[in-house]
């Protein structure tokens, strides 16, 4: 397991790190801090109103978030942790930066022992991938933009990561935002669940 003590004290002073997913390395901040998520937005080059998701290490943790009903809850249940982001109302701790003024948030709960054992001793994390608006994902640091690299407190160097996206679902109406991991699986799910009401 890496030494995440630096990493967690560099979250604790409002800085950014680079930890690794099971999907992409990801750009991690408290996601509850307005300075620390525009510094987020700042190093991403993205623009205000596209939202950023909120990352957790359990269904739990993330109830104190936001809010979710019994159909989605039950989806947590199936697909989390996993390459999955799951769109939940928020609660007001969560800031209107993060998310473009809209009052939901995605919630992501990486299956990835690294990034769950970072997020078991911080805040609510960023959920981002650790690259500039436009440009490839990295899957490596060594690939890491410096434009990010060199605004980052602690980079965590987890090895390579698969690669892709996050599938983005919003369970309650039904829709996929954005198809990634697991979208066969989501559709089967959402179609299964639809059919019992």
């Amino acid at each position: 397991m890496v030494n995440l003590t630096e990493a967690v004290e560099a979250i604790d002073r409002g800085g950014l790190v680079v930890y690794p997913t099971e999907t992409v390395y990801g750009l991690g901040g408290d996601a509850t801090d307005i300075e620390t998520i525009e510094r987020v937005f700042e190093a991403k080059n993205r623009p205000r109103e596209k939202p950023i998701a909120l990352a957790v290490e359990s269904i739990d943790r993330a109830m104190q978030y936001v809010d979710v009903d019994t159909t989605t809850r039950a989806f947590m249940h199936e697909f989390l942790p996993g390459p999955v982001t799951v769109i939940c109302p928020k609660h007001d701790v969560v800031p209107d930066e993060l998310t473009g003024g809209e009052n939901r948030v995605g919630v992501r709960i990486p299956a990835h022992e690294t990034a769950l054992e970072l997020l078991k001793q911080t805040p609510p994390l960023t959920a981002t991938s650790a690259n500039r608006t436009g440009e490839q994902p990295v899957t490596a640091v060594d690939d890491l933009d410096q434009r990010i690299s060199g605004i980052c407190d602690v980079v965590i160097d987890g090895g390579y990561t698969p690669g892709g996206v996050s599938t983005v679902v919003d369970v309650n109406a039904g829709i996929i935002h954005r198809r990634g991991h697991l979208a066969s699986k989501v559709d089967n799910w959402l179609d299964e669940w639809e059919r019992r009401l």
